[in-house]
């Protein structure tokens, strides 16, 4: 369990503010000019935080994964997205919501133009049907997970 643990971690990041002190507003002395903010009332201490993390994660349950019965033709591939009568199916859906420059759309939902941004490498891409779009969780380990 704990080499998942950073992992973990980073997934809970944006759970953590509300329990860390706040940073100071401008009506309060920087520690550049020798002062140190007062922590607000009730806030804990960081340690205090990642105990009570660690001790949430050593009560979840844990069991064994189970692929008896999955089949991938359960899952649709791609369904007819939101309108079902525009050609638009939910891949191309996402593209068209994730463009940088949104791109021509045609007949069919064919897609010319546009630019996308990947979030992991900053590489510009300028052709849709390079864009791969898929599940951050694959259908497998959900259904090994129920």
């Amino acid at each position: 369990m704990r080499r998942s643990l950073p992992a973990l971690l980073l997934a809970a990041l944006p759970l953590l503010p509300a329990s860390l002190p706040a940073a100071a507003d401008s009506a309060t002395p920087s520690k550049a000019s020798g002062s140190v903010p007062a922590p607000l009332a009730g806030a804990r201490a960081p340690e205090q935080v990642m105990a009570t993390l660690f001790d949430a994660i050593d009560r979840l349950p844990i069991a064994a994964e189970h692929r008896e019965g999955y089949d991938r033709r359960l899952y649709k591939h791609w369904n007819k997205g939101l309108n079902g009568s525009d050609g638009c199916n939910t891949r191309k859906e996402v593209i068209l919501s994730e463009a940088v420059e949104a791109p021509q759309v045609g007949e069919r939902c064919a897609l010319t133009g546009g630019s996308w941004l990947s979030k992991y490498d900053n590489v510009v891409v300028v052709d849709a049907a390079r864009l791969d779009v898929d599940h951050f969780v694959p259908l497998a380990e959900v259904y090994d997970s129920k």
